[in-house]
């Protein structure tokens, strides 16, 4: 794009016998709102006509479309090419669009910089256009000039700064990201998978999912039970593995890459990740990963405080932060008052610990039961907590998903609940959608899945992106979001409560935290008989909304006095 002077300039054509106009005047539309002035030559244009309105015209794009029968079209480039030739248009950009067979004769042609199929969402056309092409590119039959380069700048760039995360959703938006969790019992079959997804181009960020011997034992491989290799992920072994993986993703939409933050020995795994795959952002949990929910074996206080090194580590370094907490309590059945508090915690750790630039991540349908309006009040009431703390030092950007628990084994069925449940999310105009898979309810997802599961969110979001009606119009809605809100301040103040005599702040102190799940200021039922927690919470899902309960009457109680009682029996 031109930075000052008159607008950039596209001329369009269906040529030869060709009448299809449909896609052209949809592709016009597009640069038209990117900036550029625009001319259509109609249809069945012939090509020296074409040349001559260039010649006058002086466009910056020629855009040329074909929909008939490929043979003839080779017959046209040629004539394209000689005339170009003959008017001098070296700096001329060149675009096609076309059917998959008249895609590929153009493709062969070597004249183009871009090729569309149709279907191409418009953030993909805009990118093209206005020369974004390098941060995310289309399902294309050719790359866009510029795309081996592009991948050079990236592996040659020094520090990893937010940009490749926060320029890439800036440069799709109003498109969220899409993002998919991915990772085969073996490395082979990853590295292949990974290619595959990168090049359907529908993926922009693809999470490897290492088998729990990697998460927990990478750095001791000693300590690793072979017989579990490749269980629930890629085994992960060394550095190599990870940087072939990222080569393979060097193609198609150049995804971006990240992986789980490991269990054990965070930090050191957080480096690794850096050096491999440049992990786009770092995931980590506040609470969990520990004795808690036996995933490794670190003392819950050590944990927490680990979990906060590893917040700081990436700060320091400027690369975005996603503290994975809140799900993990719903995940448990906790009330959905805890599931908020935690929201806050998480966020509000991150900000102690010097994050400026924060995902946060709204799992819907968790738990299972729980309906649209209240999952909707649920994730207000956590937007509006995280989303409190915005100041020039700390940005959080919203990423929603589906509960993956909810899904049914069913692939059909199973396919309706995710564009249900991308749906649900859009309402809450996310930057990143995390795609669950329709068949990760049953069976690890594989290329094909990943990529059809994620057609599917596309699809959905490219038809309920605009003018969704506000849910806050809702009035059970609003009130639900604010008696959650005054629900998990509840919470909140009890934890303050118990550090203030000992630490400036019990929000991130460990030893305070620790005391919180340990006394069942936060718990959840399913942490019964945990002997790191309390456990000892009830609740119930009520007009589908997850709420505390007596654990004798099973009548709903609040949290104000759910905790009245605990601190009575705690006397």
């Amino acid at each position: 794009m031109k930075a000052n002077g008159p607008k950039p300039r596209v001329l369009a054509a269906s040529i030869g016998s060709c009448v299809h106009v449909a896609g052209v005047l949809a592709f016009l539309e597009i640069a038209e709102a990117a900036g550029y002035e625009t001319a259509f030559m109609g249809p069945a244009a012939q090509v020296r006509a074409l040349l001559k309105r260039a010649r006058d015209f002086k466009p910056d794009i020629i855009a040329v479309s074909y929909r008939l029968d490929p043979t003839v079209l080779g017959n046209l480039l040629d004539e394209l090419r000689e005339g170009l030739k003959e008017i001098g248009s070296d700096k001329v950009r060149l675009l096609f669009g076309g059917t998959p067979a008249t895609c590929e004769v153009a493709k062969k042609s070597g004249l183009f910089d871009a090729i569309f199929q149709g279907g191409e969402p418009p953030h993909m056309v805009k990118a093209i256009l206005t020369g974004e092409s390098g941060e995310i590119r289309g399902e294309l039959c050719g790359e866009p000039s510029g795309a081996k380069a592009w991948s050079t700048q990236r592996q040659e760039s020094g520090p990893m700064t937010p940009g490749e995360l926060l320029s890439r959703i800036e440069a799709k938006r109003p498109f969220p990201l899409i993002r998919h969790h991915f990772g085969l019992p073996t490395v082979k079959d990853t590295v292949d998978g990974t290619r595959e997804i990168a090049l359907a181009g529908v993926v922009d960020v693809i999470s490897i999912g290492p088998d729990q011997n990697a998460q927990e034992h990478f750095f001791h491989p000693e300590e690793m039970d072979r017989s579990q290799d490749g269980a629930g992920g890629v085994p992960i072994r060394s550095a190599q593995d990870l940087s072939a993986i990222y080569e393979a993703t060097r193609c198609g939409n150049y995804p971006l890459l990240r992986c789980y933050s490991g269990t054990r020995d965070i930090i050191r795994m957080a480096e690794v990740l850096r050096e491999t795959i440049r992990n786009a952002w770092c995931a980590v949990p506040l609470f969990w990963y520990n004795v808690l929910d036996g995933r490794s074996k670190r003392p819950l206080r050590d944990a927490i405080r680990e979990n906060q090194q590893a917040m700081a580590w990436h700060a320091e370094r400027g690369i975005p932060v996603e503290v994975n907490e809140s799900h993990h309590w719903s995940l448990r059945n906790a009330p959905d008052a805890v599931a908020v508090a935690a929201a806050f915690l998480a966020a509000y750790n991150a900000k102690a610990m010097g994050v400026r630039y924060y995902v946060a991540q709204y799992m819907l349908n968790t738990p299972p039961a729980t309906t649209p309006r209240m999952d909707l009040a649920k994730m207000l009431a956590k937007i509006a907590m995280i989303e409190s703390l915005h100041d020039d030092s700390f940005q959080s950007y919203r990423e929603t998903r589906g509960g993956l628990a909810s899904m049914a084994r069913d692939a059909s069925f199973a396919k309706g609940q995710l564009a249900a449940s991308t749906f649900l999310g859009m309402m809450l105009k996310p930057s990143i959608v995390h795609v669950v898979g329709y068949s990760e309810a049953h069976d690890v997802a594989r290329p094909a899945q990943v990529i059809e599961s994620c057609k599917i969110a596309q699809g959905t979001i490219h038809n309920v992106l605009d003018d969704l009606p506000d849910p806050l119009f809702d009035p059970r809605v609003k009130e639900r979001r604010d008696e959650l809100i005054e629900e998990a301040r509840v919470i909140l103040d009890a934890i303050r409560e118990l550090g203030h005599s000992s630490c400036d702040d019990p929000l991130c102190d460990p030893d305070t935290l620790a005391r919180a799940v340990e006394l069942g200021i936060l718990d959840a039922p399913h942490l019964a008989g945990n002997p790191h927690a309390c456990g000892k919470i009830a609740t119930r899902m009520i007009n589908g909304a997850c709420r505390s309960c007596d654990p004798f009457s099973r009548k709903p109680i609040s949290e104000k006095q759910r905790i009245k009682q605990l601190l009575l029996n705690r006397a």
